[in-house]
């Protein structure tokens, strides 16, 4: 993630903020939200991450193959992360 958790916690509290004082939304509880929101935010900003992790575990279980084909691991690694990102339907 290329954020730190506490500037993703920082935005979640400034975030709930800008939206109660524009009367967007209401919260009896904004210790929570602001904890879900957070939470919420860490997980779509972590995407990326879980992504490159999963295309790593794909090329070492072809790596062999990969080798006597001669195709090279930053070309591949492109082509199946676009492809998780299609089938996942992320935006990064």
């Amino acid at each position: 993630m290329i954020f730190s958790k506490d500037y993703v916690g920082y935005l979640a509290r400034q975030t709930v903020k800008h939206l109660v004082a524009q009367k967007m939304i209401q919260s009896e509880k904004p210790a929570i939200l602001n904890e879900r929101v957070s939470a919420a935010m860490v997980d779509e900003l972590s995407l990326e991450d879980r992504i490159n992790d999963e295309v790593r575990v794909i090329l070492e279980a072809i790596q062999e193959d990969m080798r006597r084909g001669g195709v090279s691991y930053p070309e591949m690694f492109k082509k199946v992360k676009q492809k998780l990102v299609n089938q996942y339907k992320a935006v990064l």
